[in-house]
């Protein structure tokens, strides 16, 4: 996710780290190279759409914003659910720390270190990466399997069970211990369903080739009326289409490790910061920063 302090006017102007146009440059740098072969050659002459005028292309774009702009809201709606479900995860771990504050050290060492583990698995499998590796360091003792992170819930419900059986745990508690952690399941469930329902491919493949073809075809019918006027135009129009897919390919996948995704691994600091917290580890591990304005 891009941090960034209030932009002034010469960030807006001339940022480039945690914006989008490194990304994008060599799209828009194609389409302003063709907009200055067309003016230089003066192929437009030949070529029929140049007669259309520019009214034909300022309708295309219209809708092609309309189409992108749901699109967009689309993908948000994506990222903001993941969001909320990551919030949820931190409200479930905090109410379950709470709960057992009266549990000795090292039982609620057995039940809160697996939540470590939980997290960074959670991680890890909605980014592609090893969950086993990610959660070993965490004192979890799930073993390799189709779902991981799964796993450790139910190490974490043996204890909690264990628990209970041996009265360290009251029923009234435990039931509320349960409830936990079936919120964490549901988190995990979620997140799971936005990684594995992406957005209707054909949907964003017409959004990409019509944004495409409109922005190689735009220099022939610039190019009569503008002249040299038309890279400049055009490499502005390009930047913004090409600009808002590409965020919106971004926030479309809120869990992968790109510029405008979540901050899935600073999410996963906050969790190990709260339960070592509570469990009177210190020093605490240091909150994850930006680099080069980017949250991971």
């Amino acid at each position: 996710m891009i941090v960034r302090p209030k932009a002034s006017f010469f960030d807006i102007l001339f940022a480039v780290r945690g914006s989008i146009a490194g990304r994008v440059a060599w799209r828009c740098l194609f389409i302003t190279v063709l907009a200055c072969v067309v003016v230089f050659t003066g192929d437009f002459h030949l070529e029929p759409m140049s007669h259309l005028g520019t009214a034909p292309f300022g309708l295309i774009g219209i809708a092609i914003s309309i189409f992108m702009s749901f699109r967009n809201s689309a993908a948000y709606d994506r990222w903001w659910e993941g969001r909320k479900q990551w919030g949820e995860l931190l409200v479930q771990v905090r109410s379950l720390i709470r709960e057992l504050s009266d549990l000795d050290t090292e039982a609620k060492r057995r039940i809160f270190m697996p939540l470590i583990a939980f997290a960074n698995a959670l991680s890890a499998r909605l980014r592609d990466e090893d969950e086993l590796a990610a959660a070993r360091p965490w004192d979890a003792t799930a073993s390799a399997g189709p779902n991981v992170t799964d796993a450790i819930l139910r190490q974490v419900g043996a204890e909690l069970i264990e628990l209970n059986k041996s009265g360290a745990l009251s029923d009234w508690r435990y039931s509320s211990a349960a409830i936990r952690m079936n919120g964490l399941s549901n988190v995990q469930a979620a997140c799971e369903r936005i990684k594995a329902t992406p957005l209707p491919f054909a949907y964003t493949l017409l959004i990409h080739r019509t944004v495409y073809l409109f922005c190689v075809l735009l220099p022939f019918a610039l190019a009569p009326q503008l002249g040299w006027g038309t890279p400049v135009i055009v490499a502005f129009i390009s930047y913004t289409f090409f600009g808002l897919d590409a965020i919106g390919d971004d926030l479309a996948e809120p869990f992968a490790p790109a510029d405008n995704s979540l901050p899935v691994k600073a999410l996963v600091r906050v969790v190990e910061r709260e339960i070592l917290s509570s469990l009177d580890v210190s020093p605490l591990p240091d909150e994850l920063q930006p680099v080069g304005y980017v949250l991971s």
